[in-house]
């Protein structure tokens, strides 16, 4: 997936070939902020624009700009995984949630 960032916020982008334009939305906030051109340049000046409008609204409004997550998420993986996972939490002397928040921790790290 093609996206942009910007100001802490991420623009996920995708193409018409009918409309011959590019266009995208705002992820992670509550509600629907999008954005549009018709080259690289124009999309990447809009989605800036977007994002910019938007703060300045919930800074008029008093609203948290980002989404709140709740901090729970269920996550399917194979038994086989599942059960690797238990037997190298129980070796460190960790919960599986623990074991697994601390992977996803450090891949988030890796990744920034």
């Amino acid at each position: 997936m093609n996206t942009l960032s910007y100001k802490g916020f991420v623009g996920t982008v995708s193409f018409s070939e009918k409309d011959g334009v590019f266009f995208g939305k705002v992820d992670g906030i509550d509600g629907l902020v999008s954005f549009e051109g018709e080259s690289v340049a124009e999309l990447t000046r809009s989605f800036h624009e977007a994002v910019d409008d938007y703060l300045a609204y919930c800074a008029e409004a008093g609203v948290a700009p980002h989404k709140s997550y709740s901090g729970m998420l269920n996550v399917r993986i194979p038994p086989e995984l599942h059960s690797r996972v238990a037997a190298l939490a129980k070796r460190a002397g960790i919960s599986i949630n623990a074991f697994i928040k601390s992977a996803v921790e450090k891949q988030v790290a890796t990744m920034m």
